[in-house]
């Protein structure tokens, strides 16, 4: 069996060569895109909350787990627990970083 016995679809490159007039009006920016300094990337308040939530991560969270273990097993204290700082930071970078 072949692919042209099937039916189903057969990509031909050909085909796109020869439409390509076929644009979507929403690609302009790819023929001038904007420079990256032009884009509003100030250091606001949403910055601030972002690195707070680093030094939690980082320094709070660590020094906590390890100046009052739990009184929980290993699994947990050593492999549960720091996942709930790295999501808060993972979640918190993304939202700091998302501009609407």
């Amino acid at each position: 069996m072949t692919s042209s016995d099937d039916g189903g679809y057969v990509h031909d490159p050909s085909t796109f060569d020869e439409d390509s007039d076929s644009r979507d009006e929403d690609e302009e920016w790819v023929d001038d895109p904007a420079h990256p300094a032009t884009a509003d990337r100030e250091f606001d308040w949403r910055g601030w909350i972002l690195v707070g939530v680093m030094f939690f991560a980082f320094i709070v969270s660590p020094a906590m787990i390890l100046l009052v273990p739990p009184g929980l097993e290993y699994r947990f204290a050593l492999i549960i627990l720091p996942l709930f700082p790295a999501a808060l930071l993972a979640l918190t970078a993304v939202w700091a970083t998302t501009r609407a």
